[in-house]
């Protein structure tokens, strides 16, 4: 069994998906594009669309009782695989001591004109 989080910290869920789920001391978040916990897209620059992102999965995070402490796998999506180092700045803010392990998959498209999608698996804090 699992439960289910959601939080208002992050963009609202229009589809049939959780912002997380916890299960067996894990928590599995869904993709996060960057847009707004009231909807609307960031359409700045990469390291801007990241923080948006990064913000997101903290709040999605601290919703199910954790942190970027304890995130142990992230997967990251581009449209563009050029954007990474950008991304990787921002990005590396976010994490004190050993970042997490990381997967980089370019693909063709993402929601919203996103320029990145960042999934994480972290443990229970």
């Amino acid at each position: 069994m699992f439960r289910a989080v959601s939080t208002s910290g992050a963009p609202p869920e229009e589809q049939a998906y959780s912002h997380a789920t916890v299960a067996n001391g894990f928590v599995f978040t869904a993709g996060q594009i960057p847009v707004t916990p009231d909807g609307t897209p960031v359409e700045g620059s990469v390291a801007e669309q990241t923080r948006q992102v990064m913000e997101n999965l903290g709040a999605i995070l601290a919703e199910a009782g954790t942190g970027f402490e304890h995130v142990v796998r992230t997967t990251a999506y581009f449209r563009d695989v050029d954007d990474f180092p950008a991304m990787d700045e921002v990005y590396a803010e976010y994490f004190e001591g050993p970042p997490p392990a990381r997967d980089v998959v370019e693909v063709r498209d993402l929601p919203e004109g996103a320029a990145l999608e960042l999934v994480m698996v972290a443990t229970e804090g």
